[in-house]
């Protein structure tokens, strides 16, 4: 297949690649059959949209595709203990990881029994003392007061601790993957243990408490009760959802959808509180979630108090919730500093290991294991291949996995653990955690870069970019924008559609900071348009712009709209570009 607009080699290296004559033919009749607009019918067709499923598609409705909960396996026994709990005033304690799914999923359980008159005490294991995950003296503390303890987003690989809750039921709440055998608890309600069928596990585990939730209220509907309304906490769903970059697909599409209008309506304190500290001025969408709340909530769990996340997100009280959010936001600008400095030693390391191999990883001494994970988000973003940052301490590695899609990191990461090559390890596709010896680091990292590479990691050339069609710039209008915004919301597993505007003339170009870049474009007739180039000084991208001004290019990037000082105006977000001529 030949080029979209001849590009071989764009400024980033890249080639492009336009949409198949397959997808072009059945976009033409999806407009002829439905009236949609080109651009969105061509994207539809790439995800496998059928003319007749396009309404449906673009105005999906969670009662259509939320999956019945007793479809997992233990749900019923879950739903049942949890809701005897409530119901003899049992003691409660729910123990969370201290990311922003298991906060968001322990805030879930904590609104839902408050609804009710009930309380239950909140757990979240401190990071570096205590490691993710439940622990022994943390359960056999827990279960000596309790009669119940529910684990929500971990527990599925930790056998010891859980046998440690003498005296009380467990019940867990994950979707990590699951091992061959599971942990003594009383339930494990998991889409990803190994005897599901995998149709689920793209769901957070939020979403796997609220569907515990749901089965709860249908339980009590049964009695002549009525429980809480779900609905209004899909804010935190959907919140978790991005956060933990679960696929907006199917059911997870829906449930993010309904959690952003949620959020808009600023009815839960602790959101309220955080979107006004980060100064969120519009309405929210997947980014807000993924770059702006969720930092700030994962913040103290990565170098603060693990539970200020989760007593953010639960709390209901404005005055709590303000003071949560200033302390958050606080640690979420030390945790930048922390991140710039590892970042950049990394990125050292593993540019003198070699970027080109199937593993990029770096690991140091000191490195705060709050950060590593962002670090290997970075190198992963910059390098286009999984990524383990490990921060090592008294001869122990403690290091976080980020994975490009197509790559299954967890797995691979389970495997190593099986293998005994680290002390233990697990996740998801595309996140994984480790713990490691430093006597084995080095042979585990090779044994990690072996599997990855049977998996196809390193093995792609020069990088396709996919592109979803042309626009020229005066067909890219705030209604034309808004009509494709309804096949979102857009995020992993469901990026938003990518255009190239070729030919266009860059009428004007301007650095903004050090390394981001604003440019003007025009088609060399009266439209006008207007982008912006992130981060583009720090690569090709940035000075062949500014080379070009006055000379026309081919463009590649996302139409947004661009809300600023109460005016709103389309905008280009350029991801690539090469010359027109």
């Amino acid at each position: 297949m030949s080029a979209f607009l001849n590009v071989e080699q764009s400024a980033l290296g890249q080639r492009w690649i336009g949409p198949t004559p397959e997808v072009e033919r059945l976009a033409e009749a999806m407009v002829q059959d439905t009236g949609l607009p080109l651009p969105l019918a061509r994207l539809l067709v790439s995800r496998g949209v059928a003319p007749t499923e396009a309404a449906a598609f673009l105005d999906p409705h969670l009662r259509d595709l939320l999956p019945d909960p007793r479809r997992l396996k233990d749900m019923d026994r879950a739903a049942a203990r949890f809701l005897r709990a409530v119901k003899g005033c049992e003691r409660i304690a729910v123990f969370g990881d201290y990311d922003v799914d298991g906060g968001a999923s322990s805030a879930l359980i904590l609104t839902w029994l408050r609804l009710l008159g009930r309380e239950a005490t909140l757990y979240i294991p401190d990071r570096i003392d205590e490691g993710y995950g439940p622990n022994v003296p943390a359960m056999s503390g827990l279960a000596a007061t309790h009669d119940l303890i529910l684990c929500v987003d971990c527990g599925t690989l930790s056998h010891e601790a859980i046998a440690a809750a003498k005296g009380a039921d467990v019940v867990i709440l994950d979707h990590h993957l699951g091992g061959e055998t599971l942990p003594p608890a009383l339930a494990v309600v998991n889409p990803n243990r190994q005897d599901e069928d995998g149709s689920l596990g793209h769901l957070c585990a939020a979403s796997v408490v609220f569907l515990m939730l749901v089965e709860a209220n249908r339980l009590m509907r049964g009695d002549g009760a009525q429980g809480p309304d779900l609905m209004a906490m899909l804010d935190l769903v959907a919140l978790a959802t991005v956060a933990d970059v679960a696929p907006l697909v199917g059911v997870n599409r829906a449930l993010v959808r309904q959690g952003l209008k949620v959020l808009a309506r600023r009815d839960r304190p602790g959101l309220r509180a955080l979107a006004d500290v980060a100064r969120m001025d519009q309405a929210p969408t997947p980014y807000h979630l993924g770059f702006l709340l969720g930092p700030r909530v994962n913040a103290g769990g990565r170098i603060g108090a693990a539970d200020l996340g989760a007593r953010l997100l639960a709390t209901a009280d404005p005055h709590e919730a303000e003071a949560l959010a200033e302390r958050l936001d606080i640690l979420n600008t030390e945790r930048r500093e922390i991140e710039a400095r590892v970042r950049d030693a990394a990125l050292e390391q593993a540019e003198a290991r070699g970027l080109d191999a199937p593993l990029v990883w770096a690991a140091a001494e000191g490195w705060h294991p709050g950060v590593v994970g962002i670090v290997a988000a970075r190198l992963k973003e910059a390098t286009h291949r999984p990524a383990v940052v490990i921060g090592l301490d008294g001869g122990i590695g403690k290091g976080s996995g980020r994975s490009i899609t197509g790559i299954d990191l967890g797995a691979a990461i389970h495997r190593l653990a099986g293998e005994g090559l680290l002390e233990k390890g697990g996740g998801h596709r595309m996140a994984a955690g480790l713990t490691v010896r430093q006597d084995k680091l080095e042979p585990a990292m090779e044994r990690l870069a072996e599997l990855l590479a049977r998996q196809g990691a390193g093995a792609d050339g020069p990088r396709d970019l996919r592109i979803d069609g042309l626009l020229m710039p005066q067909a890219i209008t705030a209604a034309l924008i808004e009509e494709i915004e309804k096949a979102g919301p857009f995020g992993q597993g469901a990026p938003a559609p990518r255009f190239a505007i070729p030919a266009a003339t860059v009428t004007h170009s301007a650095r903004m900071g050090t390394n981001h870049l604003r440019a003007t474009l025009s088609d060399g007739l009266s439209a006008r348009l207007e982008a912006i180039c992130f981060g583009g000084c720090d690569t090709a991208l940035g000075p062949l712009i500014e080379a070009r001004t006055g000379r026309r290019l081919h463009l590649a990037g996302r139409v947004e709209l661009n809300t600023w000082g109460g005016r709103t105006r389309v905008q280009l977000k350029i991801e690539d570009a090469a010359p027109a001529d």
